[in-house]
């Protein structure tokens, strides 16, 4: 995770610097037995009891040889690690399949770009059937045991509300979906659809007796009339629909599962169709048969909550066809008709398997959980397996190295004071923004889901108590909110519109007006350094605006600006000049990155050679001349030296991973980087370039020696090297240690 780059010291003697990455964690989060982030897929070896894979929703794949003590991530090299399908060959566990984009719906369900293979247990890969699939998700993947070259997929589109928000304008995110099958081990495809709609399909399952036969559920989440159970009898060939006690009208996702033991026994989930903004899809009922699905009988429920759109799988045990376990926000064991709620440690239950040593594991937002007797008690398999999830809003502390503070998907608000990848847990909830107070490192905040949930610490994050009287509207479910960096005592926050708080977070009273067309809310917010009166807002419906008195008004200065519908860090504000603005677009087929230096009345593009991927979060550092900018994408992050001239993977190596926050840290030359699946991370600062170039004429000589003098004298912002806000002795050192290297 190295690598090198050299400098020229005193013009003689080149000296090598290492450019390096590490992972922070939290792997895993140290409560209830340990959290790691939402796992999508697991799959289990038919004759090693200790070999899994477990597809993080947006981690990527990872694989144990010792039962779960152990995680090692496989694919950070590969072009995307959103996860949402596994499938082992029965006949081979070092052959596996993954399809890539997770199937359950959510914003943060992101589109996939095709199949990865392994033949060598995950050492080498290979990338299959992006022109069929990308864009779109993988619900499952089924194996032929008795040919294992044929194989079923069940595809899906990618989620979200509104719907398609994970695609994120993905050219392929409208392409075909339902059930595909391949007859020459994954590497073309055949789309089914004699008598089977070409609708979402939310599951697969084949008849390990007699694989011929093939049973699919076509689950359109908004509801469809094609939504049920389908069954074919010749391969995928031809297929009919089963009735005969199902429901037929009101439909969302269903899901599906046949006994190994005795294939005539079926078992279906059914949960209610989804509104427009993702309620409403409570469960319909479990249901079972026993003549290969002609008839049916109910056969209990599981709690779905208002999103069965998001929580649903079905697995029958193996050696028992009248044992089969429900997921959803919980878990339900039914032995007969007799039901038990048997929920792991964490609840949100996406996959099931059952180990070769008769052992169930399951997917959850908290990672792998396994019970050796049938639910009564689980164990968590979270150690070092690095899936979390973070939102944007991370934060560092000004004085305390190891400090980071963030929020989680599903997993609340976490904290790290130490050099380890175990992070304790301070908050509950889908952890969101986080701020420490520059000033007063003691104060810092956090907030749960929804408008309001905002919470105040005074002792470093050990504890928190509520701070959100008087917010009110409409929120992109975890608002923005920042403090002044020169009186912290002010804070602003954002609904639909900008709310301000001056004692420090207490009481809020509304600033602003309406930002949004009448429906949206406020994802990203930013505030000026070198001019607090300077605020900057971003909203889901696509305005940008801007505030030059403390956001009492706003002037739109974009309207049609798309990206992700969540809280963002699109904004970056440079440090020194209140006009000049960055804006990062987290879309396919736009201007990824721009920047105005009149706040916002014209626009150039920074991304020439940037491929055309979603941008989720910019930031710029302004000490060198000119900036370096770095990208956080779908895929990892890039950097500029060159003013968007061109962009380069930063640093070599780096995960592939959707990147959704950044913080710059200049003091310590680093950069703390926040990932959507694979946790955070921190990056040391090459910034290559002539970072003591203040004339900008491309070398370093005693004329910036002599600039750098009239601005440290001048108290101005270009001499503050160290990044720390204040001009004093520790930049005079930190140019001076600059100056000598000369241009890298």
């Amino acid at each position: 995770m190295i690598r090198a780059t050299c400098l020229v010291v005193a013009i003689v003697a080149p000296v090598c610097i290492a450019q390096s990455y590490e992972e922070l964690g939290p792997a895993p989060i140290a409560t209830s037995g340990g959290y790691s982030g939402r796992i999508s897929s697991v799959a289990a070896s038919g004759s090693d009891p200790n070999l899994y894979y477990a597809g993080g929703a947006d981690g990527g794949v990872w694989k144990t040889t010792d039962g779960g003590s152990s995680w090692a991530p496989l694919t950070d090299h590969m072009p995307t690690s959103a996860v949402g399908a596994i499938a082992i060959d029965p006949t081979d566990h070092d052959v596996v399949y993954v399809g890539t984009g997770e199937a359950n719906y959510a914003n943060h369900s992101r589109y996939g770009l095709g199949i990865y293979k392994t033949v060598d247990g995950g050492a080498t890969w290979l990338q299959l059937a992006e022109d069929v699939f990308a864009g779109r998700t993988f619900s499952k993947i089924v194996i032929d045991p008795n040919d294992t070259s044929t194989l079923y997929a069940a595809v899906a589109r990618a989620g979200g509300f509104p719907a398609l928000a994970a695609a994120k304008g993905h050219p392929g995110a409208g392409g075909a979906v339902g059930v595909f099958k391949s007859i020459d081990a994954g590497v073309t495809w055949t789309h089914l659809t004699g008598g089977i709609p070409a609708v979402e399909a939310s599951d697969v399952a084949i008849d390990r007796q007699n694989p011929s036969t093939v049973y699919a559920a076509i689950g359109n989440i908004f509801g469809d009339l094609g939504n049920g159970v389908y069954k074919s009898e010749n391969a995928g060939a031809s297929w009919t629909r089963l009735g005969g006690g199902l429901p037929t009208s009101g439909v969302g996702r269903v899901s599906l599962d046949v006994s190994p033991s005795l294939p005539s026994t079926v078992y279906a989930l059914f949960a209610q169709e989804a509104s427009a903004t993702g309620g409403g899809a409570s469960n319909m009922g479990g249901f079972r048969s026993d003549d290969g699905g002609q008839t049916w009988v109910a056969r209990g429920s599981v709690n779905q909550s208002s999103y069965g759109w998001y929580l649903s799988c079905v697995s029958v045990k193996p050696d028992d066809p009248n044992t089969v376990f429900y997921g959803g926000l919980q878990a339900r064991r039914y032995v007969g008709a007799s039901g038990s709620t048997v929920t792991p440690p964490h609840v949100d239950l996406h996959a099931w398997a059952w180990d070769a040593a008769g052992r169930l594991l399951v997917g959850d937002d908290g990672g792998v959980h396994r019970t050796s007797n049938l639910g009564d008690s689980w164990v968590s398999l979270a150690n070092n397996l690095g899936t979390t999830q973070l939102y944007a809003g991370l934060s560092t502390h000004p004085t305390e190295d190891e400090y980071v503070i963030a929020g989680f998907q599903d997993n609340g608000t976490n904290r790290r004071t130490g050099n380890s990848q175990s992070w304790p847990h301070v908050a509950g909830g889908d952890g969101g923004w986080t701020q420490v107070d520059q000033l007063d490192a003691r104060r810092v905040f956090c907030e749960s889901q929804g408008t309001g949930n905002l919470y105040r610490s005074t002792n470093g994050g050990a504890s928190f108590n509520s701070s959100g009287i008087g917010l009110s509207g409409r929120n992109c479910f975890l608002p923005p909110f920042v403090i002044d960096p020169s009186n912290s005592s002010v804070m602003y926050y954002g609904t639909e519109r900008v709310f301000r708080s001056t004692d420090g977070g207490s009481i809020w009273f509304a600033r602003s007006g309406d930002l949004t067309d009448g429906a949206g809310a406020i994802r990203a917010l930013a505030i000026a350094p070198s001019n607090p009166s300077y605020l900057y807002a971003s909203t889901n419906d696509g305005n940008v605006q801007v505030s030059t008195d403390g956001g009492l008004t706003f002037t739109q200065i974009l309207d049609d600006h798309p990206g992700w519908p969540r809280v963002t860090r699109e904004l970056f504000i440079d440090p020194t000049d209140e006009h000049t603005v960055y804006l990062a677009t987290a879309y396919f087929g736009e201007t990824q990155i721009r920047r105005s230096r009149d706040t916002g009345a014209t626009w150039e593009a920074l991304d020439s050679n940037l491929p055309d991927i979603p941008v989720n979060v910019v930031a710029v550092d302004v000490r060198t001349t000119p900036a370096a900018i770095y990208a956080g994408t779908d895929a990892g992050v890039l950097r500029s030296l060159d003013d968007g001239g061109s962009w380069e993977e930063f640093p070599v190596g780096f995960p592939r991973v959707c990147v959704v926050d950044l913080v710059l840290d200049p003091a310590r030359e680093r950069l703390t980087v926040g990932t959507q699946g694979r946790g955070a991370w921190r990056v040391h600062l090459d910034r290559g370039g002539c970072v003591a170039d203040l004339t900008g004429d491309g070398r370093v000589d005693t004329n910036d020696f002599f600039r750098f003098l009239d601005y440290y004298q001048a108290q101005d912002p270009r001499a503050d090297f160290t990044g720390e806000g204040a001009i004093d002795t520790n930049d005079f050192f930190a140019f001076l240690a600059a100056y000598e290297p000369g241009c890298a």
